[in-house]
Order: structure tokens, then C-alpha cells, then sequence
């Protein structure tokens, strides 16, 4: 008998039993239970479990975690309880039977995104670099860039531009072949509709508004534009799921002895037709609109005003997985305006919330249970994983989580208020300001400050006030 069997025993108990559970899984600290009746678990005593440090529910599954001892405790609790090991994949596709139909969406549009996200992240990265060493004036009394004196340089700064265009010109590829991946269509098939959208015979998208002529295809009774689709997120998205779901009919109504030849066929020529005559220009309409708006929204009069909501929301909408929505809005505000402003306070709230749980550390400090989840917690939420962080420890106690509300808050109408833009998505925490575009470094910085001091100050406020007061009862640690 090994240190993990009456634990899990007590897990499986209090998850109601093997047949209580449809699917479980785990990531690098936490068991994630899709569970046929999730009312039948019972949260007070998983929690009272030596070896839990905390639970949360979210995306339809219900997560314990365990910390770093979670792949040997998960080997013990299958064991005990019988039930097979499955993938994560599996597990997200499970869970979505407990989501309603909001749920569901974003659940969808996060699975596009997500496979995503480290290659924008290094691309943001580069176009930062690129900027340091080719837009600001550091060498000479501040006359020339680094560009300019050193060929070397200069080499770098066009040698890395060939890394930077192959993720944001030619982002449509990848969203295409995200949607068949998700969809579990063929692949390469995706791959292709994405090039069609992003091919050298097509008039560059940013191109389209200064040039005279825009090149057609003549059918004779009709033309279609030969425009590009570079860095469009919109366009790429619907043409994605038209592709995905004709392929998905067309399997369903040809044979299978001819259905290589065919679905493919059948399948790609009009995905590609409805893409250029029809889903592009729709596609471009809204993905401007969109854009437009949240970024007039962000640089008007009261624009100090947007962003003091979104700063105070964001942690909110990441409890209920609405914060994937964000993805697309930055990437597209990148194709409209070469930059976000929306990411750097996304940025901000990650780091608010981990300064609220660096508090949480401090007046605590004598609690080795929570220590164990608060201190990895504040960590991964520095470098931009915010859960464990919220879930583990803020949402927990309440008022560390709206202090950290209000210290994004503060920030974000600074960072807004200052016009910082970043050139990509990138890490969601401290090394998020190696994203930011180098002439804000400044500002952003004062705006991290913010984030860092405000939640701490407010949280040990908080603590000694009647709602501090009220957690501390109601989790039985007064």
C-alpha cells in the first residue's frame, strides 16, 4: 500500500463512486474529472483530503488539485477506481456535454486558437527585437539605430522578418488547419485552403488600398477579385468550417470504396470558391468592423473608461472561458493597426491577480497546507497561468481576487490612457513586456508596478476588514 491509496480511496468516495465518472485526466499539478453528475460530488470533504490543496470547476470539469505529485497519484486513483486513462482531448470533448450553448462556442473557438498561441508568442517576440534594434535611435547621441551602424544587424533584422511574416502574413494556414484538426477533417486539406487565402497570385492584403487595379478571375459571366486574406482571422475562420463541414457531409453520402477520391475533391473546390466569392469579403467586413470599433473604443475620449471595465472584468470572463473571445479581436486589431492594445492589459490582470496571491502568501505564511498551492500558484501566474492562482487561492477567499480587480483596473486605464500597443499576444505575465512595442517599455513598466503594489496593498487592506474577516471564518481558519 503506498502513501496515495487511502487518498484516492477518499477521492473516489467523494466524487461519487467509478460510476459517477465519465472520463479523468491530468495536467501538470491538478486531476480533471468529467463527471456524469457533478452534484454528487462533494467539495467540502474532497478538500478536507490530506493530500488536496484545493478544487474548482471549470469548462464542465471538476479539477482537484494535487501539485507535483499528480501523475503518481493519478496512476494509484485509476488503479483504485477502474476507470481507463484517456487524453486531454478526450477529456475536452467529454466535458462539453456538461457546457450549455455559450459554453460550448467558446469552447470551440478556444480549441482554434490554443495550438496557436506559441507560435504567436515567439512572433511577438520577434517583432518586439525587430523593433529595439530598427525603429529606436540608440547609437550615436541617439541619432541612429543599431540597424543602421552594424550590417550585422541589419542582417538579423531582415533575417527575422522571414520568421515574423510566416506567422502573422500567413496566420490564415494555421487557423484553417486548426479548424480541421479540431473538427478531425483532413488535415492537409485545411493547410491548403489556408495557402489558397494567402497565395503569391493574390494582391496582398495590405496592398488592397493603394493600389489602382485590383487583379480577377474572368469566368465570362463573372469576376472575382484576386485579393489576399494575410493575417485575416475572420475570413479564415468561416472558410475553415465550411470546409470542414462539407467534408464531413461528404463523408457521410459517398461511398467509402471512392471517398478519398472524391470528398477530398468535392470538398476543396467549393470550400475555395465560397471562401474568395463570398466568406473573404463578408469575413473582412466584420473582422474591420470588429476591429474598428473596440480600437476607437480604446483611443477615444473615453477610452480611460473601457479599459477600467475590461481591467476590472477580464478575471471574471476567464472563470467562465468567455477571455478566449480575446484572441481573435487582438489578432485582427494586429492586421488593422501593425499592433494590440488590448493584450497589454490582459497582461496586467494576470499579473494582478498573482500579486493578490503573493499577499495571500504573506499573511498566511504560517499555513504549510496553503503555502504549498499559493506559492506555485503566484509563480505560474507571474509567467501567465492565471488559474491555479484564482481558483487555488483568490476565488477561494473572495476578497484577494476583487483586489486584484481593482489593481487591473488601475493599470489598464494607465497602459490605455499612456497608448501602449503591443505587437503581438505574448507570455501573459511579467515577460509580457518583452511583447510590448520597445517605445512603451516605460510606461508599461509603471503600469506592471501597479499591478504588483495595488492588489498586495488592497488584499492585506481587506484582510483586516469585515469581508476579510468573513473568509477567514467561513473556511475555518479563525
Amino acid at each position: 500500500m503506498s502513501k496515495y491509496t487511502e487518498p484516492a480511496k477518499e477521492l473516489l468516495e467523494h466524487v461519487g463512486g467509478s460510476d459517477n465518472i465519465s472520463v479523468v485526466t491530468h495536467c501538470a499539478t491538478r486531476m480533471r474529472f468529467v463527471l456524469k453528475d457533478p452534484k454528487k460530488a462533494d467539495v467540502k470533504k474532497v478538500e478536507e483530503i490530506g493530500l488536496v490543496k484545493g478544487t474548482f470547476t471549470q469548462a464542465g470539469q471538476f479539477q482537484v488539485i494535487i501539485g507535483n505529485e499528480v501523475s503518481t497519484f493519478y496512476n494509484e486513483f485509476t488503479k483504485i477506481a477502474g476507470v481507463g486513462d484517456t487524453s486531454k482531448d478526450e477529456a475536452k470533448e467529454a466535458a462539453k456535454t456538461n457546457m450549455n450553448f455559450l459554453q460550448r462556442m467558446i469552447s470551440h473557438l478556444a480549441d482554434i486558437f490554443t495550438p496557436l498561441i506559441p507560435a504567436l508568442v515567439v512572433g511577438g517576440l520577434i517583432l518586439g527585437f525587430r523593433n529595439v534594434i530598427g525603429e529606436i535611435r540608440l547609437m550615436n547621441d541617439g541619432t541612429q539605430t543599431l540597424v543602421e551602424v552594424s550590417q550585422f544587424w541589419a542582417g538579423a533584422h531582415a533575417f527575422l522578418w522571414l520568421i515574423g511574416e510566416a506567422i502573422f502574413h500567413f496566420l490564415p494556414v494555421g487557423i484553417t488547419w486548426a479548424i480541421s484538426r479540431k473538427m478531425g477533417t483532413t488535415q492537409i486539406l485545411g493547410i491548403v485552403l489556408g495557402i489558397t487565402l494567402v497565395s503569391p497570385q493574390l494582391l496582398n492584403a495590405y496592398g488592397v488600398a493603394g493600389s489602382d487595379t485590383i487583379p480577377v478571375w474572368d469566368f465570362g459571366f463573372a469576376q472575382v477579385e484576386m485579393i489576399g486574406y494575410q493575417a485575416q482571422v475572420i475570413p479564415a475562420i468561416l472558410a475553415g468550417f465550411v470546409l470542414a463541414y462539407l467534408e464531413l457531409g461528404l463523408r457521410r453520402i459517398i461511398p467509402n470504396v471512392i471517398s478519398m477520391i472524391f470528398v477530398p475533391f468535392f470538398a476543396l473546390i467549393p470550400a475555395v470558391l465560397i471562401a474568395h466569392v463570398v466568406l473573404g469579403p463578408i469575413g473582412w467586413t466584420i473582422g474591420s468592423w470588429i476591429s474598428n470599433i473596440v480600437y476607437a473604443g480604446l483611443t477615444s475620449a473615453f477610452g480611460w473608461l473601457f479599459a477600467a471595465v475590461f481591467g476590472f472584468a477580464y478575471a471574471p470572463l476567464v472563470i467562465t472561458g468567455l477571455h478566449h473571445m480575446t484572441n481573435a479581436i487582438d489578432l485582427q486589431l494586429m492586421s488593422e493597426f501593425n499592433g494590440t492594445n488590448l493584450w497589454p492589459m490582459i497582461a496586467l490582470s494576470n499579473i494582478a491577480q498573482g500579486s493578490a496571491v503573493v499577499a495571500m502568501i504573506i499573511l498566511n505564511r504560517k499555513d504549510e497546507k496553503e503555502q504549498q498551492v499559493s506559492v506555485p500558484a503566484a509563480i505560474s501566474c507571474y509567467l501567465g497561468v492565471t488559474e491555479p492562482a484564482m481558483f487555488g487561492i483568490n476565488l477561494k477567499y473572495v476578497f484577494p481576487f476583487f483586489a486584484a480587480m481593482i489593481g487591473s483596473s488601475i493599470a489598464a486605464v494607465i497602459s490605455v490612457g499612456s497608448g501602449v500597443m503591443a505587437n503581438s499576444i505574448g507570455v501573459g505575465g511579467l515577460p509580457g513586456i518583452l511583447s510590448i512595442q520597445a517605445q512603451f517599455w516605460g510606461i508599461f513598466t509603471i503600469s506592471m508596478l501597479v499591478a504588483i503594489i495595488v492588489p498586495i496593498v488592497l488584499t492585506m487592506v481587506f484582510a483586516k476588514t469585515k469581508m476579510g474577516i468573513n473568509a477567514y471564518k467561513r473556511l475555518g481558519k479563525i
